[in-house]
């Protein structure tokens, strides 16, 4: 296969990418961020909780991408836009204890364009205001952080999500094909229903206290999202803990 089979792979990749904008409160926001991604070959948009949406100043900030508006999906939670996705990189400026390490851009985007071949992936902006919660980035693979100037380090929607989509396709330009066999990730749900079930054994063998539950499932999380789980390893762990509800 030649250089220029291993990059039209690539691009086809950019099919299986989809935009997150958590409760983006301008609509033009929502038809600027459209457009920067059509022009990256990326097309599918999910919204959660947006302020004001289907609306004009979203087409009118558009311009030439309505139909990434039209097909856009409105969802009522995080959790709900990252159903079947095997991983997510959450755009963020804070720093957080317990992060798992931030990722630049275009670290991130060979990164989330690797895990696309084994499944669809994301890529989460939080609102003008406040950004990302805590809990939305819990949710979230790893976080990006963009380097802008320390003073003023706070970009528009738009203007992250351009660089994120231009990210995204230069890597797919270049992106070679992953070998036969390689191991597939394991999905959001797949993560989450095992995050859900150490927690119930933990509760269940008085290693957690569900009244004081300290940092335990947030600690989880991070160590999960290091890990990069693959759907085989999550199965294992799953049947550990099954042998152990057993004993």
């Amino acid at each position: 296969m030649g250089k220029g089979d291993c990059s039209l792979r690539g691009v086809e990749a950019l099919g299986r990418i989809r935009f997150v904008l958590c409760e983006s409160v301008h609509p033009g926001n929502i038809g600027a961020a459209a457009r920067a991604m059509k022009a990256m070959g990326l097309a599918h948009l999910r919204l959660v909780n947006p302020g004001a949406f289907p609306h004009p100043d979203a087409g009118a900030r558009a311009r030439g991408a309505v139909d990434l508006l039209d097909a856009a999906t409105v969802c009522g939670s995080l959790a709900e836009a990252l159903a079947g996705t095997v991983s997510a990189a959450a755009l963020t400026a804070r720093r957080r204890d317990l992060a798992v390490r931030a990722r630049r851009p275009r670290e991130a985007a060979a990164e989330l364009l690797d895990a696309a071949r084994g499944g669809d992936v994301a890529v989460v902006l939080g609102n003008e205001t406040c950004g990302l919660t805590n809990a939305d980035l819990a949710l979230c693979r790893f976080p990006v952080t963009i380097p802008a100037d320390p003073g003023f380090s706070s970009l528009n929607v738009a203007a992250a999500a351009q660089i994120m989509a231009y990210e995204l396709r230069l890597a797919a330009l270049g992106a070679q094909v992953a070998p036969a066999g390689a191991a597939a990730p394991a999905s959001f749900e797949e993560v989450e229903g095992l995050l859900a079930a150490l927690e119930e054994s933990m509760i269940a063998t008085g290693f957690l206290d569900p009244r004081n539950p300290r940092r335990m499932m947030l600690r989880l999380r991070r160590l999960f999202a290091r890990a990069g789980l693959e759907r085989e390893e999550v199965n294992i762990l799953r049947g550990i803990i099954r042998m152990r509800g057993q004993v």
